[in-house]
């Protein structure tokens, strides 16, 4: 019986450990990144993400340091970066979802023929996410990723049924901001399947709820060649597209 406590308080007392030296390396990552140190905020990132791979903010904001630095070769050193994370934890949702951001951070500085293969590895890794973990940042991401596919390749109706899924997850707890984000979305995955009356009643339910919103306004305001230019401006993939999660946590 001893013996067992004594485990389990070493085994807490290194979870401790672990815990602060990755928040140590976190805060100096962040601290050299607002110094435009950017190859040794990397480094201090990266250290904490190893020591704590599951944080959905460390990986975050070390995506974000790589977009800080405009350095294309910085997003090369990402995807390596989070191939090996996971090849050591395959299980962890969040560096499988972060991975999948990774690559698509990497598509606007992309050629045309590289975003297709950035935009189908990003999809796989999304997919992995979810498999771990059916959460609704998870269906949202993956739900919207396939929102960016030409029609032709048939993936908008995958997109409809993730939307709605996460729709489902968030009226199930308490509202956050950022749930805007399904209804805007959903309302342009109908759009994009022609089916323009589900596309306004999903943004009229979206106004019901953020009816300050002006993505939805706007939505809801336009019609016919104005419409279409909106929301493909919105889905144009040479445009760097805001996967930055802070909003997680933000409130």
């Amino acid at each position: 019986m001893r013996r067992n406590v004594v485990c389990a308080l070493v085994a807490i007392w290194l979870l401790s450990a672990a815990a602060h030296s990755s928040d140590a390396d976190y805060q100096q990552g962040m601290k050299l990144l607002a110094a435009k140190d950017y190859t040794h905020s990397f480094d201090s990132l990266e250290h904490a993400i190893a020591e704590d791979p599951d944080n959905l903010r460390y990986a975050n904001d070390y995506r974000r340091a790589v977009i800080l630095s405009n350095d294309k070769a910085a997003y090369d050193r990402a995807l390596h970066f989070f191939e090996t994370s996971i090849a050591a934890h395959p299980n962890s949702a969040n560096l499988h979802l972060n991975y999948g951001f990774a690559y698509v951070d990497k598509i606007p500085v992309a050629g045309s023929i590289t975003q297709v293969i950035l935009a189908n590895n990003a999809l796989l890794e999304f997919s992995k996410a979810v498999e771990i973990q059916p959460s609704w940042i998870n269906y949202y991401t993956r739900g919207a990723s396939y929102l960016f596919w030409p029609k032709v390749f048939e993936k908008t109706p995958l997109g409809v049924a993730d939307l709605k899924k996460a729709l489902e997850l968030q009226k199930k707890g308490p509202r956050h901001s950022y749930y805007v984000r399904v209804y805007i979305a959903l309302g342009d995955a109908y759009w994009k399947t022609d089916d323009l009356k589900k596309a306004h009643a999903t943004w009229q339910q979206g106004l019901g709820e953020f009816p300050e919103n002006a993505k939805l306004k706007s939505r809801m305001a336009l019609q016919g060649d104005e419409l279409k230019a909106v929301i493909e401006d919105a889905l144009d993939p040479d445009k760097r597209v805001d996967t930055d999660l802070k909003e997680l946590w933000s409130e």
